[in-house]
């Protein structure tokens, strides 16, 4: 039987041991922000109807959270190093908390869009310290258990957010209608932040190193140029600027690996991606997160305006894919002490087959037939997703340096989010430039397009878990 184990991280000034309070608090502040860039999807169709927004502010209000917060996680992580992770989850939270009110109150798209980017600011400034403080305030059994638990909460935040937003959305509280699947963040997030304090420990890395501020600029503009043209693209017919925009983005990046070599305190230590299992593991979970974000985007979508269902409707559809999720993901650790890495190869080839149905069912279904047909595929997907997602960070994150807890989860973050934003920018091309004009008759087949890209790249991803290394008995 293998296990997967890591070096014991050096405690990093922690001011009382932690217990499973302070996983708790580092829970909710992960599962609220991955919440949130999953459960607007349920609300996509009234929001187009109340806003007037077109398809490309649509992409932009799912995607514009996720370039923000891909952007700002490098960043977020090296902060946290740097002036404590305790501190930098609050402020990220406080943040988010206030971006999610104005969420609320938009009163155009143009203003929710912007709302979005300053929530995936503060998610950013969040999100890379939650697994630095499990990497450095748990060892043995304790970690592994609080990553299982990282991963259940980061696939629940998604899989559930459907649900969840179309109760919300159908509860029509105080008659606020989808505007109250971003202002319950705001009780939620006051009561973690008045927690935060008490029980989380502070952390940081030793050393006074500055931020690296070109290092900073270079990977944020980068990964905007990456993903803001794939967006704006296809609504635009595909302009000279995106190509030069998805050509500078290769240039930015290159010169920030390159800079990152040679700078005095780097941002992101080169000396990360010698280890195997993160490089490798980086580009497994870039790889993944794309099937993610943009699968429910399109299911959301094939429900409510391909298949006449409402929110809750909707909502209540995605509940068979969280059902398989949860036994799935509460399995996964004892799958993975005795498959080791394959588990997350075997979660992608499920993953697949998951996808591969409901293309089937949805083609064959069009526009007729019980909707109820999709639960088979949905519980499959969910089951698959499980097994990629609450063992993944575990592997990725084993022997890293204590030291750089915050900047490797910051990378490894990044890497979840960019996928997912650029896979819902791919996926928005094959998806509205099969649909055309929007009619009911054409998402199904738009559907199935969607999900073949999908397929693709599930079975890219069991390919790829090829390349970690295996796990030490």
């Amino acid at each position: 039987m293998t296990t997967i184990t890591s070096p014991k991280p050096a405690r990093v000034a922690p001011a009382a041991p932690a217990g499973w309070g302070s996983l708790l608090v580092l829970l909710t502040g992960v599962f609220i922000t991955t919440l949130d860039f999953f459960i607007v999807n349920v609300a996509i169709p009234a929001t187009q109807r109340d806003l007037n927004a077109g398809p490309s502010a649509i992409q932009f209000i799912v995607a514009g959270f996720g370039i923000a917060l891909a952007a700002g996680l490098v960043m977020g992580g090296r902060l946290g190093d740097l002036y404590g992770r305790r501190r930098l989850f609050a402020i990220g939270l406080t943040v988010f908390t206030l971006a999610s009110a104005a969420c609320g109150e938009a009163p155009t798209a143009g203003f929710l869009v912007g709302a979005r980017i300053v929530q995936g600011i503060g998610a950013a400034l969040l999100m890379p310290q939650v697994l630095a403080l499990i990497n450095t305030l748990y060892t043995g059994e304790h970690r592994a258990k609080a990553f299982n638990a990282y991963g259940m909460a980061l696939g629940f935040g998604g899989v559930f957010g459907q649900l969840i937003g179309g109760v919300l959305i159908n509860a029509d509280i105080a008659g606020l209608g989808w505007r109250s699947i971003f202002l319950i963040n705001v009780p939620v997030g006051i009561v973690t932040l008045a927690l935060t304090p008490r029980l989380i420990p502070e952390s940081r890395s030793p050393g006074g190193a500055r931020l690296d501020l070109i290092g900073t600029a270079l990977v944020s503009l980068g990964l905007v140029a990456v993903v803001y043209p794939l967006v704006q693209g296809q609504q635009q017919g595909w302009p000279a600027w995106t190509w030069l925009c998805l050509g500078a983005s290769v240039v930015l990046l290159a010169t920030f690996a390159l800079y990152q070599r040679r700078a005095a305190a780097p941002l992101v230590d080169p000396a990360l991606f010698r280890a195997r299992s993160f490089s490798a593991g980086v580009v497994v979970s870039l790889i993944h997160a794309m099937t993610m974000g943009s699968f429910f985007l399109v299911l959301a979508l094939y429900l409510q305006e391909g298949r006449g269902l409402d929110a809750l409707g909707s909502g209540v559809i995605f509940l068979p894919l969280g059902i398989g999720y949860f036994v799935s993901s509460a399995l996964s650790g004892k799958v993975a002490a005795r498959l080791g890495r394959q588990v997350v190869a075997v979660g992608a080839l499920v993953l697949a087959a998951g996808y591969a149905t409901l293309a089937e069912t949805a083609s064959a279904l069009g526009t007729g037939g019980a909707v109820e047909w999709t639960i088979p595929g949905l519980v499959v997907s969910g089951a698959g997703m499980g097994l990629i997602m609450a063992p993944l960070p575990s592997f990725v994150l084993a022997g890293t340096d204590p030291r750089h807890a915050a900047s490797a989860s910051g990378v490894l973050s990044t890497a979840q989010q960019a996928g997912g934003a650029i896979g819902v920018a791919l996926v928005g091309i094959v998806f509205y430039g099969t649909l055309g004009t929007p009619a009911p008759a054409h998402y199904p087949h738009a559907f199935a397009l969607g999900l073949a890209l999908l397929i693709g790249l599930a079975v890219a991803v069991a390919a790829l878990v090829q390349a970690l290394p295996r796990p030490t008995r």
